[in-house]
């Protein structure tokens, strides 16, 4: 069976986000989601709350699996038997840094995990979980941005700031 991990943050998971989940889990016997935690970054949304939101969003995808790891992918790969990582791509700038990773990762598990780059469809090229945030903190509409359940806990975390 063939396995691969799409990681990320997925603070909060965007459309874009979603349609990379589609296409690789078309391309995988089965695809493991998952929201890994980066101690570099202060989230919006829990870790369980992330979790939440893209098992809800990728119910209907049945080879699709989502958890959450705190630690090194590569780690998450070996207990998983994994050893292809997907990572999304929307611009030449994404290229440069996600390279870099792929390459320790690569370093670091000897040669034991690949990374797949996937380009975003077009319509979602602009689409970032950190421009969505900021929308959202102004009021702005994030409703062609990320699944229709999300938009009202990302106003709802705004409002609770507010507060």
């Amino acid at each position: 069976m063939k396995t691969a991990v799409y990681p990320g943050s997925f603070d909060p998971v965007t459309l874009g986000h979603l349609d990379i989940v589609k296409r690789a889990a078309a391309m995988f016997d089965r695809l493991n989601v998952t929201v890994m935690v980066n101690t570099a970054k202060t989230p919006l949304f829990s870790t369980e709350e992330r979790v939440k939101m893209l098992r809800d969003a990728t119910s209907d995808i049945a080879n699709v699996e989502v958890d959450s790891y705190h630690g090194l992918l590569i780690d998450y790969c070996r207990e998983h038997d994994i050893r292809i990582a997907i990572r999304g791509l929307r611009a030449i700038t994404d290229f440069e840094y996600e390279l870099q990773i792929a390459q320790t990762n690569r370093e670091l598990s000897h040669g034991e995990l690949d990374t797949l780059f996937l380009t975003t469809d077009l319509r979602y090229s602009y689409l970032s979980s950190s421009t969505v945030r900021e929308i959202a903190s102004f009021g702005g509409d994030v409703s062609g941005c990320v699944p229709e359940f999300v938009v009202p806990m990302l106003y709802g975390k705004y409002d609770q700031n507010r507060k």
